[in-house]
């Protein structure tokens, strides 16, 4: 059952910047790049900034002082995907997990830096 995603008009905000941070810069740009095909732009100086597929947010609960935040990527199969980027020569944090929020794992990029990779079981605000 697909649902309407409500619309805040007038809202100011107009994207969502994520950060993640490597002791390997250049090779993640490079991935971000080349193996997982995201558009880019050059902020000068060949520093990437990446063009990323539309965008949701969540926010889950946690105890005081435990706040953080987490980037995933979104995908219709997850165990598809796993298999096209294994090609590639990425590599995972084990195999896909049921979550209950959907199907889950990690994918492991250069300097001791993991993303999320999952296959949403929830209805999706991002547009498609």
């Amino acid at each position: 059952m697909e649902q309407k995603v409500r619309e805040h008009p007038g809202m100011a905000i107009i994207g969502t910047h994520a950060l993640l941070y490597s002791s390997q810069p250049e090779e993640v740009r490079e991935i971000l790049r080349d193996l997982l095909g995201l558009g880019h732009v050059d902020a000068g100086g060949g520093w990437l900034i990446m063009k990323l597929p539309p965008a949701e947010v969540g926010v889950h609960p946690t105890g005081p002082g435990d706040g953080h935040h987490e980037l995933s990527f979104l995908c219709d199969d997850v165990v598809a995907t796993m298999a096209e980027l294994r090609e590639k020569g990425l590599e995972f944090d084990g195999e896909p997990q049921d979550q209950g929020y959907g199907i889950m794992t990690h994918l492991v990029l250069p300097g001791d830096l993991k993303v999320q990779l999952y296959q949403p079981k929830h209805p999706v605000a991002a547009e498609r």
